[in-house]
């Protein structure tokens, strides 16, 4: 292949015997590097006796087989959920609304109290509904167990020590006093 003339009438001696360069490889991109060209080979070179072997060469799987214990993706091992590739991180468990709810009552029983019994109760029903099912809000049902059930204990407290002043303000009251 000759490279076209030069325009005008001149000839440049160095022109026709410049090799052309060869197309474009057109998988390359602009601006990326450039990758490795593998280079010819010499079967008839020595080869170095220092060089590292691999003791577990021969032991590898071919590559069409999976490694034992892992699974091709989509896939996954015996007695583990199904993972689904390129999905990110598993989310996390659906917290029980029963849970919420009964943190809340257990919660406004500080206010009102007649609210915490019932919050300890929800909270004791939560906890079942979330073995059962496997929800998330344990930490919570739990939470409002306890406050429920202190909060209740303070009310019954409470109530029976105005029970005790009401009855300790009859015995001592005069019995003497008519209309």
């Amino acid at each position: 292949m000759t490279n076209p003339p030069p325009p005008g009438n001149w000839t440049d001696p160095t022109w026709s015997a410049q090799p052309s360069s060869p197309a474009p490889d057109p998988t390359l991109v602009a601006g990326q590097p450039v990758p490795p060209q593998p280079g010819p080979v010499d079967p008839y070179a020595p080869t170095n006796p220092y060089a590292p072997v691999d003791p577990y060469a021969g032991a590898q799987p071919p590559a069409t087989q999976p490694m034992p214990g892992y699974a091709p993706p989509g896939y996954a091992p015996v007695g583990y959920p199904p993972q689904y590739p390129g999905y990110g991180y598993p989310q996390p468990p659906k917290t029980n609304g029963m849970a919420i709810a009964a943190f809340v009552l257990a919660l406004l029983g500080f206010t009102s109290c007649i609210t915490a019994p019932v919050g300890a109760i929800l909270g004791h029903v939560a906890q079942k509904q979330i073995r059962l099912s496997g929800e998330g809000g344990a930490g919570m049902a739990k939470a409002a167990i306890i406050v429920g059930w202190i909060l209740t204990g303070f009310l019954v407290l409470v109530v029976a020590g105005y029970a005790a002043a009401i009855i300790y303000a009859i015995a001592t009251s005069d019995n003497s006093s008519s209309y």
